[in-house]
């Protein structure tokens, strides 16, 4: 593993989907078999020397952190964390039980990925009182510093108005003196938050390098403006990286993520490339998927495969954008990209989940990718 003042970490992910038709239901057998997997992949992907595995939480699938406590036992040195969880489905004090318990099963290994949520789903779905999100995660912030460092307690700032916490102690806490916190970001205001009070930036998947340069370069200076070190943050790039004599392939394949999760509300903006007009693009393709129709209502990701029309969805999306945005070929070109990516300042960059019966060459393909 490379330090990320020097060379490039690698990371690995996986989403909570257990089924791929939306027009079932995942049964029991279904869980056991994707957590029995995911398993294997992070047993994989720890003897690969991989430095992070991060588990996706939305509130229509898995529990991230119960599944990460049994890859905790299951595994040596690999790292381990959330990607991401946001404090309306867990409120901070439960995210502070959750990653002192995960820190303490792996023996210092866990690192906590936060983020905003869906808005959407948490308001007009599961009922709940939103607010500001920025004002959320900035409290959580606040909070989950003082929880998890010694001596455990924290208590809400004197202008809070979401989580108005008294003076709390834990009883118990991390292994890790300050176990990271790493902030998924996409506005200015959250990423000036990042710059401020995180460990590092996690971008979505697919951000443009152009979006990444920018935003890289943004972060830092602020950093310093804070009094912080800007070299200590790290950037995670989720390239989903894949080493392939198919890399059309790989491209056609993604396109469904841009349709999935680029047609969010506010997520376009990572997709910007010089020659393209992304905005117009997204727009057209939020109309053929019904973004905007199942947000409204509350739906979530089952509601959204359902209402989709993905053939319409990847006509819209020209391949040429997808070659820019997603880093796949040969050994000697994804190398190339990945040079690039260091350059702008990423320090970690997520590698494609391999499929299953490649799992036992995956340790070649990390190994091939290693020190640029």
């Amino acid at each position: 593993m490379s330090d990320s003042r020097t060379g490039l970490r690698f990371a690995v992910d996986s989403h909570h989907s257990v089924i791929s038709n939306p027009q079932q239901r995942g049964t029991r057998e279904d869980l056991r078999r994707a957590v029995d997997d995911l398993i294997d992949f992070a047993r994989a992907a720890d003897r690969a020397g991989v430095d992070s595995f991060w588990l996706t939480e939305d509130p229509d699938g898995w529990d991230a952190l119960a599944v990460l406590g049994a890859i905790a036992r299951e595994t040596d040195r690999i790292r381990l964390g959330t990607g991401v969880v946001n404090p309306y489905y867990r409120h901070p004090a439960l995210i502070a039980a959750s990653m002192s318990t995960l820190d303490a099963l792996s023996d210092g290994r866990a690192f906590l990925g936060l983020g905003r949520g869906q808005p959407e789903w948490y308001e007009r779905a599961l009922g709940m009182e939103i607010g500001s999100p920025l004002a959320a995660l900035g409290e959580t912030f606040h909070l989950l510093r003082q929880w998890l460092e010694r001596p455990w307690t924290a208590a809400a700032a004197p202008d809070a108005t979401r989580f108005r916490v008294r003076r709390w102690e834990r009883s118990t806490g991390p292994v890790q003196e300050r176990l990271p916190i790493y902030l998924a970001a996409a506005g200015p205001k959250a990423l000036s938050l990042a710059a401020r009070q995180a460990d590092g930036v996690i971008f979505n998947e697919l951000t443009s390098v152009t979006f990444m340069e920018r935003t890289i370069r943004s972060v830092r200076a602020e950093a310093v403006e804070a009094g912080r070190d800007p070299e200590a943050l790290s950037f995670f790039a989720r390239s989903g990286v894949a080493v392939t004599d198919d890399p059309e392939r790989v491209w056609e394949q993604r396109k469904v993520t841009v349709a999935m999760i680029h047609t969010l509300p506010g997520m376009e903006r990572l997709l910007e490339t010089p020659g393209f007009d992304t905005d117009d693009i997204i727009e057209k393709v939020r109309e053929v998927m019904h973004t905007r129709e199942v947000l409204a209502r509350g739906g979530n990701f089952p509601d959204l495969r359902r209402a989709a029309n993905f053939a319409a969805a990847r006509a819209l999306i020209p391949t040429e954008l997808m070659r820019e945005l997603v880093v796949a070929g040969t050994v000697e070109e994804v190398r190339a990209r990945l040079r690039h990516l260091r350059e702008i300042g990423v320090t970690d960059v997520f590698l494609k989940r391999p499929a299953r019966e490649a799992l036992d060459a995956f340790g070649e393909v990390v190994a091939s990718l290693s020190d640029l």
